[in-house]
């Protein structure tokens, strides 16, 4: 019989998290978002998307979270129930603080008293048990994308995407959500299996203290797929990509 933890499981050891796309293109009327993109992520891994306004980061995050039906080419993705997607602007219940993560819960099927304790679990997770009763949507910024950073990691996902998650965030806020994503890619407890974590981001500092990889995108073309250590290094990353240097001098908006 399964007794309900204060904690929600974390998601199994070697568990297949992996993310493969194959020749994927999307368009939407004239606008080519994505162009023949073959992408491999595996499982535990910590990837950030770079490019410019319009490169494809979003669209490719879309299309693995499959709120986007590409026109062509294969997604392999974790179901949607072993998922979490978070958004620049998270949306929240008109409701409390814990009752938002509470009924991302119950939509998952936890019974509503069960879910309350997995809650609060979570709230404490991000700092947040303290505002568990104040209405959700009178949270700041920072806050409101904690309260969503709990409300993903309440469900034990394997693999986490996230688009500009502190793009309107000011310092303080921007520094309690990119420790709470390190955090979840990289567990403190070995027998918690680590997050495959792939997220969107307009900043490169964000980029070099999180990513473990780094992948450059440009008018929905794929140019670059580097380790972080290379991306940044001007020689290696001129080779690969006159395009994802340019980017990175500030030559390309």
């Amino acid at each position: 019989m399964a007794v309900a933890s204060d904690r929600p499981a974390a998601p199994r050891a070697g568990s297949a998290a992996s993310v493969v796309l194959q020749r994927v293109n999307v368009h939407f009327g004239a606008v080519r978002a994505l162009a023949d993109v073959d992408l491999r992520i595996a499982a535990g891994e910590s990837v950030a998307l770079v490019g410019g306004n319009g490169s494809g980061k979003s669209t490719l995050l879309r299309v693995v979270h499959g709120l986007i039906r590409p026109q062509t080419g294969h997604v392999h993705a974790p179901a949607r129930r072993q998922q979490a997607m978070l958004f620049q602007r998270p949306w929240m219940l008109r409701a409390s603080v814990r009752a938002n993560v509470q009924a991302g819960l119950w939509l998952r099927g936890t019974p509503w008293r069960a879910g309350r304790a997995q809650a609060l679990a979570a709230l404490e997770r991000v700092q947040l048990a303290h505002l568990a009763e104040r209405n959700a949507r009178g949270l700041s910024g920072g806050q409101q994308q904690r309260l969503a950073l709990a409300r993903a990691w309440a469900q034990s996902p394997e693999l986490l995407l996230l688009d500009e998650p502190t793009a309107s965030l000011d310092p303080y806020a921007k520094h309690e959500v990119e420790t709470l994503m390190h955090a979840f890619a990289n567990p403190a407890d070995a027998s918690d299996a680590p997050l495959t974590m792939v997220f969107a981001s307009h900043n490169l500092g964000q980029v070099k203290r999180l990513a473990r990889r780094v992948i450059y995108l440009d008018q929905g073309r794929l140019m670059a797929d580097l380790p972080v250590e290379q991306f940044f290094d001007r020689t290696v990353l001129r080779a690969v990509s006159p395009e994802a240097d340019a980017f990175l001098k500030g030559e390309l908006l």
